[in-house]
């Protein structure tokens, strides 16, 4: 067993390379490198975080509606959102603002573009249409917006889009608020208000994915007021545009509703704030589009989400995704292992900005190690080189000659214990071959004969 662990450690001591110089040689700049990287990936572009808040709206509405297929979509992935009731889109813009919530409804015309810039909103789309649906009991005989003068409507709570949209609905027609009573319900009890006949109408701006929309569409006694003059709105309320209810589209078999009816509609748009990751507005857009981008009461397959119809301008990431489509990585793969993967670009130029001139200093400093172990042993046999010219003139030059010959020997023991790799053989041959010369030399002088003059020399002293 002794042999062989002998014939091993001959034959290890001469490798193609030495993994411990490369290590000791390369191990401070990987080292380096691998702070650095670390330091990319937490710093340039941390992790998205695996919860959000999405502010939705009231208690039976589409934006409440919506909020839980967002939440049971992003779930799969592991993103946690959680669902913020709100009054409307006016409470959803003053949650962004104070950072009650990372992404929002919002209906269109709620804000001015400078007004969203300013406080750092962006938007990630419009998302559907929301009509303005205009209730009103058929004992009210309305057929016209100036004929609600006196009237008492519900337009909800000041904190939905409601009350100012309608107030501007009232304003093109020339009516002043004081002619008629707004109610600032909410808008389940206004509902039950208007049923109960304690109110003449009342008005909803939303999908018609809202229950109670659903509801009162199907409810005798109710009617939905017709916007023949839609047309005219969107272009005194360019926020607005002109949406067809089919008819029949309620129920074919009832014939619900029994005409077409013209309605006006803002849109509703996801809005977020702007230090929103880019990976979960990317992730939200995804999710939009498989939410919204069906065909519907008012819109055609593929017309939602969109970067058209919002007043607040695009996150470029949401832009990027409206003009290329989603990332091409997560067709295949997961949306943490293809974030995870995107973001490692960020490693790869760090990565790039080191690897590149440290390739060319890292070589040189290996060959300068491994050399250096062979060159060290030049500084003694240059040392016995001296001594040597010493004792050329010394009066025991045989003795002398000696010392150096087993010093020699010791060099020699300890430079054949020398692992070198193959490629730096030559290095340790020629140190070899130099310890003979010197070797030869310390022997010439030991058997050369003494000269008169060095004999009367040692005489004199």
């Amino acid at each position: 067993m002794k042999p062989l662990r002998q014939t091993m450690s001959k034959i290890l001591k001469f490798t193609r390379f030495s993994p411990r110089d490369l290590l000791a040689t390369a191990g401070p700049a990987l080292a380096l490198i691998a702070a650095l990287c670390v330091l990319a990936y937490l710093l340039v572009d941390p992790a998205p975080p695996k919860r959000v808040t999405l502010a939705t709206g009231q208690f039976n509405s589409a934006y409440e509606e919506f909020g839980k297929k967002y939440a049971a979509l992003l779930a799969r992935d592991s993103i946690r959102v959680t669902l913020e009731p709100s009054l409307g889109s006016a409470e959803n813009l003053q949650r962004l603002n104070v950072g009650k919530a990372d992404i929002a409804f919002v209906q269109s015309g709620s804000t001015e573009e400078a007004e969203a810039q300013r406080r750092g909103l962006v938007s990630l789309g419009s998302l559907f249409t929301e009509p303005v649906w205009l209730f009103l009991r058929d004992a009210t005989k309305v057929r016209q917006i100036t004929q609600l003068r006196g009237l008492r409507i519900n337009v909800g709570p000041a904190g939905t889009g409601v009350p100012q949209l309608f107030k501007q609905i009232l304003a093109v027609n020339g009516i002043d608020t004081n002619e008629l009573t707004l109610g600032a319900l909410e808008n389940t009890p206004a509902t039950v208000e208007l049923l109960e006949g304690r109110i003449d109408g009342l008005v909803f701006s939303s999908a018609p994915e809202s229950p109670l929309i659903q509801m009162l569409l199907q409810t005798p006694g109710i009617r939905l007021f017709d916007f023949t003059q839609a047309e005219a709105y969107t272009r005194r309320l360019p926020f607005l545009t002109h949406v067809v209810l089919p008819r029949g589209i309620v129920d074919l078999g009832r014939d619900l509703p029994a005409q077409d009816y013209q309605l006006i509609a803002p849109t509703a748009t996801l809005v977020a704030r702007q230090d929103l990751h880019p990976a979960l507005v990317d992730r939200f857009v995804q999710a939009a589009a498989a939410i919204h981008g069906g065909a519907g009461w008012f819109q055609h397959a593929g017309e939602f989400p969109s970067p058209k119809y919002t007043e607040i301008p695009v996150a470029p990431v949401a832009a990027k995704f409206y003009k290329d489509g989603p990332p091409l990585l997560q067709h295949y793969m997961s949306f943490w292992m293809a974030n995870f993967l995107d973001r490692m670009w960020v490693i790869v130029v760090a990565l790039g900005a080191l690897v590149i001139p440290l390739s060319r200093v890292v070589p040189p400093l290996y060959t300068w190690r491994v050399r250096s172990r062979v060159f060290r042993w030049y500084g003694q046999l240059r040392n016995v080189e001296q001594q040597l010219a010493a004792a050329e003139h010394a009066e025991d030059r045989d003795e002398a000659c000696a010392t150096l010959l087993r010093r020699l020997d010791q060099i020699e023991e300890r430079v054949n214990q020398l692992s070198i790799p193959l490629a730096f053989a030559d290095t340790l041959y020629d140190l070899r071959s130099h310890i003979h010369l010197v070797r030869e030399r310390v022997r010439y002088t030991r058997h050369s004969p003494v000269t008169p003059a060095e004999a009367g020399a040692h005489g004199k002293t």
